[in-house]
């Protein structure tokens, strides 16, 4: 796993939300990750009786970041999986690496994200578009998810092209 969402990483993310001030919040991974998504040895102890709680926290995560009143960018360096797919979709702009790919693989695991994804990803490019990666659990590349309308752009240099993006948004909102 790279850069899993664990429990601790969600508790930090909420910690920064809630402390920043921040005009734009850009969402990044270290090497050649975004995020694999939720941490998959913290799902197998998940029990009956926590699932909802796990999930709830996860969504309620995803919520506040696509309620921010800051503009949100997710900087996609490489894997975009689960989880961390559903943080980029609750983002209000994506830019991915050449390199990058997405895919929710909840189904090949028996398991369906509970962090909003499913009402997101639909919306973004279209309900057919969607079965197709919930169903199917494949990874797709950047260019595919560009032309699905999942990302905004593609850059060699993901952090960059999110600062360009920023000063650019910053730049319009002064005029």
């Amino acid at each position: 796993m790279r850069n899993p969402l664990s429990t601790s990483v969600l508790d930090q993310l909420y910690k920064v939300l809630d402390e920043t001030s921040s005009k734009t919040v850009i969402f990044t991974g270290s090497g050649e990750s975004f995020a694999s998504g939720a941490d998959l040895r913290e799902i197998a102890i998940v029990t009956p009786e926590s699932a909802r709680g796990f999930a709830e926290y996860g969504q309620q995560l995803m919520c506040k970041v696509s309620q921010l009143s800051q503009l949100t960018i997710a900087a996609i360096n490489g894997y975009c999986f689960g989880g961390a797919l559903d943080l980029a979709l609750a983002c209000d702009i994506r830019i991915a690496s050449p390199n990058a790919k997405f895919a929710h693989p909840g189904t090949g695991l028996g398991i369906i994200t509970g962090w909003g994804g499913t009402q997101r990803l639909p919306r973004l490019v279209g309900r057919a578009n969607a079965l197709e990666m919930f169903f199917t659990a494949f990874p797709i590349d950047a260019a595919h998810a560009a032309r699905i309308g999942l990302i905004d752009a593609i850059a060699e240099d993901v952090l960059t092209a999110a600062l360009s993006r920023r000063a650019a948004t910053n730049a319009r909102s002064i005029l």
